[in-house]
C-alpha cells in the first residue's frame, strides 16, 4: 500500500523517461509536521521502544558473554582441571567435577586434559555446506523458505529475512549454527527458523544435537577462520575438506550434554529478546509515518503502548 507521503513524492515527480526529483523540488515538498506538543509525545513513545530495544541489547551481549565465558572454562581453559590438578576445589558439585579429569596429557594441539582426544570438525560436527539455487529462484515476497547467503544477512544472533527462495537445494535447521565461508570467513549466527543456505554459508551441529554447544565452539576457532580469510587471494574462503580438517579437542560427549542442559535457558532468554526486539523495531518503524501524519491518533498510540507494556509484565508482548 502506499503511504500518503509516497502519493506526495510522485505527484511533485518531474515524468520525462523515468521520475525524477531534483533536490530544489525535494526541498520544496510540503511535508506534514504536527504542532510541538504532539512531536513531544512522538518522541516519547518511539523513544520508549528504542529504550526498550537497548535495553534487550544489552541483557542479550551479557547473557552470551555468561555462556561464552563458561564453555571457554570448561572447554579451552580447562579450568576444572587445572583446579584439580592443582589440589584446589573446583567448586563444582561432585558429580560435574566428577566428568573432569584431575591431571594432563601431550597431544597434537598441546597439553589437553587426560582421557579427552583430538579430533576434527567432520568427527564432532554435520556440516552442510550451502549451495545457491538457480537466481530465477528468489524473491522478496516471502514465498519459500528464508534464503541466507553470508554476513550480509547476519545479525546480532540470528539473520535478517531479506530473500527467500522457492526451490533451496541446501538446508540448515532451527538451532543450527550457521558459518559464512566466503568473503569473510568466520562470521557466525544461528538459524532461528528452517531455512535455505547459499554457497556463502555452512550449517552446523554437533552430534549431540547440542546446539549452544556448536555455537561457542564456532566462535572459538575464529583463529582458524581468521587464517583462511587472511590466505585468500581476491577474497577468503574455506572449502568442505578444509573445514572438515579442523583439528579439535573432544571432550567426553557427557559433559558436552551437561554444558547444553546448563546454557540452554541463557541461550532461550536470548532468542525471546531478539524475537522481542524486532517486534518493536517493526512497530516503532510502522507507528511512525502514521504519527507523523495523523492518520494514528496520540491517543490510540499511547493506548496501544499501555497494553505493550503490561503484557511486557506479564512476559508475553504481542505485535499482531
Amino acid at each position: 500500500m502506499t503511504s500518503p507521503l509516497q502519493h506526495l513524492i510522485q505527484a511533485w515527480a518531474t515524468t520525462t523517461v523515468q521520475a525524477t526529483l531534483n533536490l530544489k523540488e525535494i526541498r520544496q515538498i510540503p511535508l506534514p509536521w504536527p504542532p510541538k506538543e504532539q512531536r513531544v509525545i512522538i518522541a516519547h513513545i518511539l523513544g520508549t521502544l528504542d529504550d526498550k530495544i537497548e535495553l534487550n541489547r544489552r541483557m542479550n551481549e551479557t547473557l552470551e558473554a555468561m555462556a561464552r565465558a563458561l564453555f571457554k572454562s570448561w572447554f579451552v581453559d580447562f579450568d576444572p582441571v587445572r583446579a584439580k590438578a592443582e589440589g584446589r576445589d573446583p567448586c563444582l558439585l561432585k558429580p560435574l567435577a566428577d566428568l573432569f579429569p584431575d591431571s594432563f596429557e601431550d597431544s597434537e594441539l598441546g597439553e589437553i586434559p587426560k582421557g579427552w582426544t583430538v579430533g576434527s570438525v567432520d568427527d564432532e560436527f554435520d556440516l552442510t555446506m550451502g549451495q545457491s539455487p538457480p537466481v530465477e529462484t528468489y524473491n522478496e515476497l516471502g514465498e519459500g523458505l528464508p534464503f541466507y547467503q553470508g554476513r550480509a544477512d547476519f545479525g546480532f544472533r540470528f539473520p535478517m529475512r531479506r530473500v527467500y527462495c522457492t526451490a533451496p537445494t541446501r538446508l540448515a535447521k532451527e538451532g543450527d549454527t550457521l558459518v559464512s565461508v566466503r568473503a569473510p570467513v568466520g562470521d557466525i549466527n544461528m538459524a532461528s527458523e528452517d531455512c535455505a543456505i547459499g554457497r556463502g554459508v555452512a550449517a552446523a551441529r554437533h552430534k549431540t544435537n547440542s546446539r549452544v554447544y556448536t555455537y561457542q565452539f564456532m566462535h572459538s576457532i575464529e583463529e582458524v577462520f581468521a587464517q583462511f580469510e587472511a590466505e585468500g587471494t581476491v577474497f577468503g574462503s574455506i572449502g568442505k575438506k578444509d573445514f572438515h580438517a579442523v583439528p579439535c579437542v573432544v571432550p567426553p560427549r557427557s559433559l558436552v550434554v551437561d554444558f547444553e542442559r546448563r546454557v540452554l535457558p541463557l541461550d532461550d532468554r536470548i532468542g525471546l529478546s531478539e524475537g522481542e526486539s524486532r517486534g518493536l523495531a517493526t512497530l516503532r518503524d510502522t507507528l511512525l509515518p502514521k504519527l507523523i501524519s495523523g492518520e494514528l491518533g496520540i491517543r490510540d498510540a499511547e493506548g496501544f503502548m499501555d497494553r505493550v507494556a503490561r503484557a511486557d509484565d506479564e512476559g508475553g508482548v504481542k505485535y499482531g
